[in-house]
């Protein structure tokens, strides 16, 4: 049995569009990956809290730790993708694709890649900020409201 060769594109972009689920670790590592495992769990668990603010509103303090998972299981598989774009063609094939040449083409750096570089660089930088941002403002919010209570 021939093992195809894990092409750095293809793993770059679904780092960037569904590594949230993990899907780029499966690609390259195959469906035994208990760290693939962990990003679904992340995601399914950041999106329990946005269905918790949609229903109880704002002030559920669940839903205030749970977002912040979906942001982080975005902005991970972002990082990732972004490292696999980044990765020279030896070293990828070295990682992925052992017992091929070097230089092999299934490791090649082209315009899909950079694109996909780009679109990870975006969307990790959104989603980490945004969840850094909404989760700050909820600590700080609890801590003045808890302050209030004290002081009266």
């Amino acid at each position: 049995m021939t093992r195809r060769a894990k092409n750095k594109t293809v793993a770059t972009w679904l780092a960037v569009v569904l590594g949230s689920m993990g899907v780029h670790r499966f690609y390259l590592r195959g469906l035994g990956d208990w760290i693939g495992w962990l990003h679904p769990i992340a995601a399914g668990l950041g999106w329990w809290g946005m269905n918790r603010v949609q229903a109880l509103g704002q002030d559920d303090k669940l839903a205030w730790v749970l977002i912040p998972f979906l942001g982080s299981s975005i902005a991970a598989g972002c990082l990732a993708g972004i490292v696999y774009a980044l990765s020279d063609r030896t070293k990828w094939n070295r990682w992925f694709n052992p017992g091929t040449d070097d230089e092999a083409n299934a490791g090649a750096t082209n315009w899909l890649t950079i694109g996909a570089l780009v679109l990870g660089l975006l969307l990790g930088t959104v989603s980490f900020m945004g969840s850094l941002a909404y989760g700050i403002q909820h600590y700080f919010e609890y801590q003045i409201e808890e302050a209030r209570k004290i002081s009266q």
